[in-house]
């Protein structure tokens, strides 16, 4: 909604042939509250002042000498190039009406001047004009919000994948079945699977290796979808000696809350178990 002062307070410039007309419609304005109110009995100075004041409203005699009205709007379609013509045609001549109207104005009023007319309906054209300006600042400030916060937001996902890297020697994204769908660090290595196959399964692909009671309990948390955190678990190397993996990993859910798969971090930690298991020997 709209304040009575920010009605009062919209520029508003009246054009008018005739100095009388102006010097009417310029002091009834006034004694109506309005403040802003610009005056020229001289058409071709319109586009100018126009462009150099933006008005909120523009008061315009159509049958003027030199250059009548008709040209002013045309001359004024140049500068909104939104196609909007804050203006109200003030003619004589009652076949003009609906010309004007298919011009580009947006309402009239006739001669010889009913004030209280006149009043209401500029009163009206500005209260419409000026909410639309104000949805439009309300619209742009929203999409630099949005522009600002998806800013903010991949600069948090850089800090994140920035940290995860730091702390983790991979990151992982896995669909509902269980294939992996994204990685980052050398995942394929730890986990012994052919460096091209990202949607094979770490489970498929190492089936028997694993410690069976920690990947049962692994498993179940997946199946579960359930979070974990620092989960340990091991496998089987070729040559005898036993891996160590730790892994974080959380269930993803779209916007309608349906499963989607998991992500999560992992770690190499087998230097630092055997490393721990040799100072309690």
């Amino acid at each position: 909604m709209l304040e009575t002062s920010e009605i009062l307070s919209a520029s508003i410039l009246i054009v008018d042939d005739q100095d009388a007309n102006v010097r009417l419609l310029e002091q009834m304005l006034r004694n109506a509250g309005y403040s802003h109110v610009s005056t020229t009995t001289d058409p071709r100075e319109v586009c100018s002042l126009h462009l150099a004041h933006r008005y909120d409203l523009i008061l315009l005699d159509l049958q003027m000498p030199d250059m009548d009205g008709f040209q002013v709007m045309e001359g004024l379609k140049e500068i909104e190039t939104d196609a909007y013509l804050p203006v109200l045609v003030i003619t004589a001549q009652p076949d003009h009406k609906l010309r004007a109207l298919q011009a580009g104005a947006k309402d009239f009023v006739s001669k010889p001047f009913d004030l209280i007319e006149v009043q209401t309906r500029i009163h009206n054209m500005l209260e419409v004009r000026l909410l639309y300006q104000k949805l439009d600042r309300y619209n742009k400030a929203l999409e630099q919000t949005v522009q600002q916060r998806t800013a903010e937001l991949r600069a948090s996902e850089a800090r994140f994948k920035s940290f995860t890297e730091l702390s983790s020697d991979w990151y992982w994204e896995q669909d509902p079945q269980g294939n992996f769908t994204q990685i980052s660090g050398p995942v394929f290595d730890m986990l012994g699977i052919e460096a091209g196959d990202l949607l094979g399964s770490a489970g498929k692909a190492l089936a028997g290796r694993w410690n069976a009671d920690e990947r049962e309990q692994l498993d179940a948390n997946i199946a579960n979808r359930r979070p974990f955190l620092d989960f340990v678990y091991s496998r089987s190397n070729d040559d005898g000696t036993i891996q160590y993996l730790l892994v974080s990993g959380e269930p993803m859910f779209d916007s309608s809350s349906r499963f989607i798969g998991y992500r999560g971090i992992g770690k190499d930690v087998t230097e630092h178990i055997s490393s721990r298991d040799r100072l309690s020997a």
